[in-house]
């Protein structure tokens, strides 16, 4: 069959949108400050394989938690968009969400070397918006192919994150943080109108009627 290109583009937008994997760079250079090549490496990587691996997971059980809870995806799609509308309105204003990290958490990884699974892995790379997104995406697409197509753009990204972090000094020093909160508050602009979107098709289906009438 096919790859339907545009789908997996809106897919592969929408997901990068959240990770953000750019707005991560000025919390891991400030993390792995001191450390070697081969420590920021090794951060990279778990950081990397947890945020992928903890985000496919939820892809993978979502619709169970959905059956054990009896919610439905109207539901989940009104209630993740406000949760995702909070995370993209607090990136319009430059700011990593709140929901993603906090200060202890940031100087107890200080503390640790596993910073690469926290607070980088999770929550910076896969937070609670994240989740949401993926989320919603597998359950309102349950074909085979449009599955693959989501677990592929995941994989993509995380790329993506791999290849932005490991330049993610020499990025930093080129845009600044200035043009890293730039390019933040683009991405919450998209995944604003996402947040909307997935709202709207809430409200839409949940009261087909109102849908309707308008």
């Amino acid at each position: 069959m096919p790859v339907d290109v545009s789908t997996f583009a809106a897919i592969l937008v929408s997901i990068f949108a959240i990770v953000n994997p750019v707005g991560t760079i000025p919390t891991f250079v400030a993390l792995t400050a001191g450390f070697s090549e081969r420590e920021r490496r090794l951060v990279i990587t778990k950081a990397v394989l947890v945020g992928a691996g903890v985000l496919l997971a939820f892809g993978l059980v979502g619709q169970r938690i959905f059956d054990v809870f009896s919610i439905t995806i109207p539901a989940f799609r009104i209630a993740g968009g406000i949760l995702i509308f909070k995370v993209a309105f607090d990136m319009l204003h430059g700011e990593r969400p709140r929901s993603d990290s906090n200060e202890q958490e940031i100087t107890d990884a200080l503390e640790r070397e596993n910073v690469g699974i926290t607070p980088l892995g999770v929550p910076l790379l896969t937070g609670p918006g994240a989740i949401t997104t993926l989320m919603i995406l597998v359950a309102t697409n349950t074909g085979a192919t449009d599955r693959l197509l989501i677990y592929a753009a995941v994989a993509a990204v995380f790329l993506a994150a791999f290849l932005l972090l490991t330049l993610g000094e020499r990025l930093f020093r080129f845009m600044g943080r200035s043009g890293l909160m730039v390019f933040t508050r683009i991405m919450g602009l998209l995944l604003a109108a996402l947040a909307v979107q997935f709202v709207v098709t809430g409200i839409s289906q949940a009261l087909p009627g109102l849908a309707g009438a308008a």
